[in-house]
């Protein structure tokens, strides 16, 4: 551990251990003053490090003059282009890389303050600059200070305003014309393969047999579009299922996973996995059985509706179906969640990156936000592929 030790002023230590920072770390996200997405939960954080035994871990406490403790910032220090660059620990599988906020008067911290203690503490470790994505401009009503120097991420988050009825919130989502539609394809699905049930993962078990679900059936999808499977690789997955199984606590996984199953057989038809805490849950990957007799009842969409029902019964706040753009994410949420992209350089080579990671996500926003551009780029994609198919064979 390194600390600022002047005296007087708020300070910055740096952790490169979790069991260090853990106690105080779980003391400040039990607090239900604190401001933070599910993906700042220190469970969440702990199982995806797992997956990294070899990568370097810097988690920064920030400290105001009286020595309290304001916000938590858990970082992967990686080479990049030759240089050191943090980033928030969660790569693509977080949709959210905010810090965690003691309360929101914590996140009213000066952009311009909470840069500088990072700059120092990064010079104490020989980081070349911090790149921080996926930074939410507010956070349930709250100014989150890093999303105020943010350019603009290429894609947002779509977000869902849960009621406390589960009946209202469903009827406020789904159409009555989708539900009535929802209810024939669900009604064929049975008459195929017999009673089907929503599931949440409760025991080990059933965790393991749901994910290996999500992964047959991602692993079609991906290999029928000519995609290489992110989930393929064994870290990975052990990241998963670390984070979705219950190992004898008491309180809620850090990832929740959710299925439409069949009664008899036990047969796995679709798959939602999210992150959560008390308040929400955070979508982070779906998958659907891609057989042509299932896929034709739409089995992700009646998974969905029930998983909506659900997390409002049981009391969150709020729903998200995460990063990017698609249309069950557009027909389903009633908020879109602007996220921004923010590289704080400590050292010159830093702020060279950093022109460079800026200049290279202002391209990738303008392509994705224009059709004709986008549309474009999936042709190039889809040639390329055909023509790495054809060179294979």
């Amino acid at each position: 551990m390194i600390r600022d030790t002047a005296h007087g002023t708020p300070t910055a230590e740096i952790f490169s251990d979790l069991a260090s920072v853990e106690a105080l770390w779980r003391g400040l996200e039990a607090d239900p003053a604190a401001l933070a997405t599910p993906y700042q939960r220190f469970d969440w954080v702990a199982a995806y490090i797992r997956s990294e035994p070899d990568t370097a871990l810097r988690i920064f406490v920030l400290r105001d003059a009286a020595g309290r403790p304001e916000a938590v910032i858990p970082c992967h220090v990686r080479r990049e282009h030759g240089l050191c660059v943090a980033r928030v620990v969660g790569a693509k599988h977080a949709n959210f890389h905010m810090p965690l906020f003691a309360a929101r008067t914590a996140a009213a911290l000066r952009p311009k303050d909470l840069m500088e203690r990072l700059r120092i503490a990064g010079r104490s470790e020989g980081i070349a600059a911090y790149a921080f994505t996926h930074q939410p401009f507010l956070w349930e009503g709250t100014a989150n200070p890093l999303g105020l120097r943010a350019d603009p991420s290429p894609s947002d988050a779509y977000g869902l305003h849960l009621d406390s009825d589960p009946e209202a919130t469903v009827k406020h989502v789904f159409s009555a014309d989708a539900r009535k539609k929802l209810r024939a394809k669900e009604k064929k699905l049975v008459e195929a393969f017999g009673p089907v049930a929503y599931r949440v993962a409760r025991t080990d078990a059933e965790v393991t047999a749901y994910l290996a679900a999500f992964y047959t059936q991602k692993a079609a999808r991906f290999a029928a579009l000519g995609i290489v499977d992110p989930y393929a690789d064994a870290p990975i997955r052990d990241f998963i299922a670390a984070g979705a199984r219950r190992d004898g606590r008491s309180g809620e996984a850090a990832i929740e996973v959710a299925a439409l199953v069949g009664l008899e057989g036990g047969r796995v038809f679709a798959v939602f996995a999210g992150a959560v805490d008390a308040n929400r849950y955070s979508g982070m990957m779906t998958s659907f059985d891609q057989d042509p007799a299932v896929s034709r009842s739409s089995p992700g969409d009646i998974l969905l509706q029930y998983l909506v029902w659900d997390q409002a019964a049981r009391g969150r706040r709020a729903l998200d179906l995460g990063v990017g753009e698609a249309r069950y994410k557009t027909n389903t949420c009633d908020e879109t969640i602007a996220l921004g992209e923010v590289t704080i350089p400590v050292t010159l080579p830093g702020r060279i990156f950093a022109l460079k990671t800026v200049g290279a996500a202002r391209i990738k926003r303008r392509i994705k936000r224009n059709p004709r551009l986008s549309a474009l780029v999936r042709r190039l994609r889809d040639w390329q592929r055909a023509v790495l198919g054809r060179n294979r064979h």
